[in-house]
């Protein structure tokens, strides 16, 4: 049979998209309480605001039953999936269009409505606190998610001075309380529970959680863990996933740094996979197997190349590229001006600056979430003379290298390949001068 050239190229490219799909894997999680062999952040708990123009008003939630004999009580919720509740608050009439395009902007997302569910899911967890009868604080959690917490017990609050004494995964898990909420399962709406962390840092005076659970994925027979966006919601949103090897003991922790976080590579078994995400309508953990080496590839993972960008030099208005600075060791430094480690960076980097070639080394800040006329001036009043970004909604820059936090530092050498993570002050200085003398 004589095929038409035209059937033959629908053929080929039928083919190549479903080669390209078979390369996604995903692989169905197992959900653990505890934190693994993760460390956890915790997230500031904050009541309702009295403001009536505040424009998240109509998603509180109404909840009736708290202690009769409490006084000034404040209610409030904790927030499961907060992409699941502005998505349905924004179909319930909520929230407007205008500020559903703009949390989109913020938050750099794109609502996949395969994953969310149109039907209203129970993602919040009410709370409400208050000092009792005797003037001790208590707490009280609508565990079971019923809107009436007649049939929950109040509770003092976990008091610490810092975090140091509850970062074991005994400890909160035994301070926990199971907590029901909903997701969007296979299409469904399915009830889950999952331990929630309450503290109160005395420091700050203010309430603190974090949900202890983790997941665990099984490939080609070694385990991968999973935690959602360091187990401050549990959206999966941002999940960072690490392989577990056998070297590692009970209660042991991995580092930051040599975490995967999403749009990453983890290599198993000699291959490298790009993690995808997770797929919470599946309960699934989304890689996709790469062809291309480690120094092939972009990512902000050491041993990979650095990840290009543009920008202007707030200092000098001349556009700054990556690209350019090929052929000299360079350091990425992320801050922003109200950042307080950052600041006293500032005196270290200056005296690396001055130590050190211009034809052999370079600093590049770049400066997020920050006002350009405060930048101006912590520029003026420190002397600082590298070259400065700011990362905006044209660039990207932040978003590009998925910084979570600041400082946060990438070591580039002269072929922008990544060589170091968040070196800071007398090792940033060891390590630099070091290079530029072999």
């Amino acid at each position: 049979m004589k095929i038409r050239p035209i059937t033959l190229i629908s053929i080929c490219i039928i083919c190549l998209f479903s080669c390209s799909k078979q390369k996604i894997i995903e692989i169905p999680l197992t959900q653990k309480n505890g934190y693994g062999y993760f460390r956890s952040s915790l997230v500031g708990v904050s009541p309702y605001s009295e403001d009536e123009n505040n424009p998240w008003k109509k998603t509180y939630l109404e909840v009736e039953g708290a202690p009769e004999n409490w006084t000034d009580i404040k209610y409030g919720d904790i927030e499961t999936n907060i992409y699941q509740s502005v998505y349905q608050n924004y179909i319930l009439g909520n929230i407007t269009q205008k500020r559903y395009e703009s949390l989109q902007k913020t938050w750099d997302w794109e609502p996949d409505t395969l994953e969310l569910s149109k039907e209203p899911l129970k993602t919040k967890i009410a709370f409400a606190y208050s000092k009792d009868s005797t003037g001790e604080l208590k707490m009280i959690l609508d565990a079971n998610n019923n809107r009436d917490f007649s049939d929950d017990e109040s509770f003092e609050p976990f008091k610490v001075s810092n975090d140091k004494n509850i970062n074991k995964d005994s400890v909160r898990l035994k301070q926990a309380i199971n907590v029901s909420y909903e997701r969007f399962l296979e299409n469904k709406r399915v009830e889950f529970t999952v331990p929630l962390f309450i503290a109160y840092m005395n420091k700050y005076n203010r309430f603190t959680s974090n949900f202890v659970q983790h997941s665990i994925a099984n490939f080609k027979g070694e385990k991968i863990a999973v935690c959602s966006d360091r187990f401050t919601n549990m959206s999966y949103k941002n999940p960072s996933i690490a392989l577990i090897s056998d070297t590692l003991k009970a209660g042991d922790k991995i580092s930051h740094r040599n975490l995967i976080e999403k749009n990453e590579y983890i290599e198993i078994k000699g291959n490298l996979y790009k993690n995808l995400g997770v797929s919470l309508n599946n309960n699934t953990l989304k890689l996709k197997k790469i062809d291309q080496q480690k120094n092939e590839l972009h990512s902000t993972q050491i041993g990979f190349q650095s990840i290009p960008f543009d920008g202007k030099n707030f200092i000098t208005d001349s556009i700054i590229s990556l690209h350019e600075l090929s052929g000299k060791y360079v350091l990425l430094d992320f801050w922003a001006v109200w950042c307080k480690p950052c600041r006293q960076e500032i005196p270290d980097l200056k005296e690396l600056y001055e130590k050190t070639d211009r034809e052999k080394f370079e600093i590049v800040g770049i400066v997020g979430h920050s006002p350009s006329d405060a930048l101006s001036e912590i520029i003026k009043k420190d002397s600082i003379i590298w070259p400065q970004i700011l990362s905006t909604d044209s660039n990207k820059i932040n978003e590009k290298y998925g910084i979570q936090g600041y400082p946060t530092t990438f070591l580039l050498n002269k072929e922008g390949i990544i060589i170091a993570k968040n070196l800071r002050g007398k090792k940033l200085k060891e390590k630099v001068l070091g290079l530029l003398n072999e």
